[in-house]
């Protein structure tokens, strides 16, 4: 596995975890309702970064399209987070960001 491909990873599986820790500090919080959309794609956003990271580390050979998928979960997601105060939300946004750049970097190579 190359470097960009494990910068890549590496950015997968931060958002990933970032994104988990958004989704069950949501469910805590008081106005569930105002959270729903934070909630529903946050776990989409942990799948599919999940999934990014797992194919990038077996050598796909669709790490374009599963790449350009995982960005636009991230953008979404970050978009999404971006709206609210919570500090894990915050955080989530910030890892969903750089999850994006890393996964468009390694389509651009």
């Amino acid at each position: 596995m190359d470097y960009s491909y494990q910068q890549c990873v590496d950015a997968c599986l931060e958002c990933l975890n970032a994104c988990n820790v958004c989704n069950v500090a949501s469910l805590k919080e008081y106005d569930l309702a105002m959270l729903r959309e934070c909630i529903r794609v946050s776990r989409e956003c942990a799948e599919i970064c999940g999934f990014a990271a797992q194919m990038l580390e077996h050598g796909t050979n669709f790490a374009e399209q599963i790449c350009e998928l995982c960005a636009h979960a991230c953008e979404v997601c970050a978009a999404e987070c971006s709206k609210h105060t919570h500090d894990h939300c915050k955080q989530c946004a910030e890892a969903c960001r750089r999850c994006f750049q890393a996964c468009r970097q390694l389509v651009a190579v």
